[in-house]
């Protein structure tokens, strides 16, 4: 049985921010999962992925940038997103010391995952990033990816290959120079949500168990749980 529960992470200054633990019976381990730009923690897509995890035993925190919380549209500095999840990571380390803890998210959530950790280590096993986001629509580069090298951990880019904010052969290249640490799992005609088109001719349900299996495959190959 998988169990939800509502609880709140303490920011800075006495705020708190909303987030939810999305927990197997028996987890492997626990995804601190930050949202991306334009919606939040409850977001169809985030709320398909972090079930489809569950079903493979991995447990999930999702929670709120302190600009969703309050209701805005346009997201906080870097500085201060990087300082929620790093506000989340401790979180889901006093509320599950005996799990080991991963950290990512969706699109802009995962860099700021990153970002955190390459400016100071977050104290995770790895990265999970849904959509990494290595540059704006129509502007292929690969600058937002610079800070990867000072990520000393194992990474798991799931990415699709019709993703305007990912050109697949520019994300492959920061892949292959990351060397050993990035693995990278291209969902084959996925957007940036990680859709597919209905002429695609394949169902949209196999394909997000396909996104869940790859993260569990990597736990396992990748981290050894």
């Amino acid at each position: 049985m998988t169990l939800i529960s509502e609880t709140s992470i303490a920011l800075r200054n006495d705020r708190r921010v909303s987030a939810l633990l999305l927990e197997p019976e028996t987890p492997r381990c626990l995804l601190v999962f930050a949202h991306g730009a334009g919606a939040g923690m409850r977001h169809a897509t985030i709320e398909t992925f972090a079930r489809g995890v569950a079903g493979l035993r991995i447990a999930t925190l999702r929670f709120q940038f302190p600009y969703t919380e309050a209701g805005r549209r346009r997201p906080d500095p870097p500085l201060v997103l990087q300082r929620s999840v790093r506000a989340a990571v401790a979180h889901a380390r006093d509320a599950r010391p005996d799990l080991p803890l991963l950290a990512g998210g969706r699109s802009m959530g995962g860099r700021m995952a990153s970002g955190a950790d390459a400016s100071d280590s977050l104290d995770v096993a790895g990265f999970v990033f849904h959509a990494f986001p290595l540059h704006p629509p129509g502007k292929p580069g690969t600058s937002r990816a610079d800070h990867l090298s000072e990520v000393e951990k194992p990474m798991l880019f799931l990415n699709g290959s019709r993703d305007r904010l990912a050109d697949p052969e520019l994300l492959a290249g920061v892949c292959d120079r990351l060397g050993p640490h990035a693995s990278l799992h291209l969902v084959e005609g996925g957007d940036h949500s990680l859709q597919v088109l209905k002429s695609s001719g394949r169902r949209q349900e196999d394909v997000d168990r396909e996104v869940a299996e790859a993260v569990s495959k990597w736990c396992r190959d990748a981290l050894g749980f």
